[in-house]
């Protein structure tokens, strides 16, 4: 079965990169559970499984012993090195026992406090890039608006230029959409992104600041610095995961409000609601799979994995399973009970949750205060990016055009 093939049975046979997959999972998924198929397998690209249940993605999650997170994309791809032959490593692809004293060290820079000293830079930007377009009357609002947003603050959670926010997301599209099929450019892309950052910590080693990188180089875990590979693997970490992720986010959210008016205009009536519903949004439309690497011969339900084989964590479809949340292809924004893994499961749940949430309720609020009417102009139009990471990447809507705001 190669690549190009296209799909006939998605329990022995799933690919994450189909064109009608990433337009719309979720059918595929209920179908694989009614058909009591908890561990789809596929031989492309590599022998994967992909968890099509709650129970069974924190099953694979929980179990740190027998997967590993040495390698997370969802396809093989190459593991990067320093100069000195070193794997850069971050928080998501270290196992015990680095991974605790290094996550530890991470999360006080994204605790909920911690993040609102960003909330008014953010609030600022979002209406600064809605007043570009408003007196329009139309917006592709995921290249517009959600694309702008994420680079810019990540920008300035790690101190560097928030004008390169193209470059940025260009760089970040390579790594995580167009290099997961093609290694060559993942590597072109990767290898940019490697030495941004020697230039950035180079410049942080002569002039700190109050920025990630320099607190990084300023840490210590159990008395010594934190060893390069590792700052250099989570400063580039925050750049590639802080910015498709949130993106894609924003746009989902977006995209639901333009395809709901209903939910549209409550949230404009309640924007108190506009938290609960970020939640909700979080589990019906979570941007994000990860893999896991089978460290032995382990048996999952009725599939044996083998020793290297790679189980694809599916956390969108985890969150659309009947048996942990009620009415789960419904999306209800003021969801009470939603105990939803959008940031994942186990000791690798994202550590910046904090930051991510905070952009999508300001995004969302900010957009809703100053275009409270909108709605989809095609929706033919709207196009979805998937794989890692899924979320729309062309939301062309339509809404009376303002002035003087």
């Amino acid at each position: 079965m190669t690549d190009l093939d296209p799909v006939t049975d998605w329990a022995e046979d799933f690919d994450l990169f189909d064109d009608e997959f990433v337009k719309d999972p979720y059918p595929i998924w209920k179908d694989l559970r009614d058909a009591g198929c908890p561990f789809a397998r596929t031989e492309r690209r590599q022998v994967s499984y992909m968890p099509t249940t709650f129970e069974a993605v924190r099953q694979v999650a929980g179990d740190t012993e027998n997967f590993s997170s040495f390698s997370v994309s969802v396809t093989p791809t190459p593991t990067s090195y320093d100069d000195q032959g070193e794997r850069l490593r971050s928080i998501i692809t270290s196992d015990a026992p680095d991974h605790t004293p290094e996550r530890r060290l991470m999360l006080p820079f994204f605790a909920p406090k911690a993040v609102e000293k960003y909330r008014e830079h953010t609030q600022e930007l979002c209406r600064k890039l809605i007043r570009e377009f408003i007196e329009e009357g139309r917006a592709d609002i995921a290249e517009q608006y959600a694309r702008q947003i994420p680079p810019r603050i990540i920008a300035l959670v790690l101190g560097i230029d928030p004008e390169m926010s193209d470059e940025f997301t260009t760089w970040v599209q390579g790594v995580l959409e167009l290099g997961l099929q093609d290694d060559e450019v993942r590597e072109h892309y990767a290898a940019i992104i490697r030495q941004f950052f020697v230039g950035e910590i180079k410049d942080r080693m002569e002039n700190p600041g109050d920025d990630l990188i320099s607190f990084l180089l300023q840490a210590e875990i159990n008395g010594e610095p934190v060893p390069m590979p590792v700052v250099r693997g989570n400063v580039g970490l925050m750049l590639i995961a802080g910015i498709d992720t949130t993106w894609s986010s924003i746009g989902s959210a977006l995209w639901h409000l333009a395809s709901h008016p209903e939910d549209r205009q409550r949230l404009v009536d309640e924007p108190e609601l506009i938290p609960t519903a970020v939640e909700e949004f979080l589990r019906a439309y979570s941007p994000v799979s990860m893999a896991r690497v089978a460290t032995k011969d382990t048996q999952l339900g009725d599939r044996l994995v083998k020793e290297g084989e790679r189980i694809v964590l599916s956390f969108p479809a985890a969150n659309r399973d009947p048996e942990a949340f009620e009415h789960p292809e419904e999306v209800i924004i003021d969801r009470q009970v939603n105990r939803h893994v959008a940031f994942g499961s186990g000791i690798h749940r994202c550590a910046g949750s904090n930051l991510a949430r905070l952009e999508m309720q300001v995004a969302i609020g900010e957009f809703l205060a100053m275009i409270p009417e909108f709605e989809l102009e095609d929706p033919a139009a709207v196009t979805w990016a998937g794989g890692q990471v899924r979320g729309p990447r062309n939301l062309p809507v339509r809404f009376p055009s303002r002035t003087n705001l």
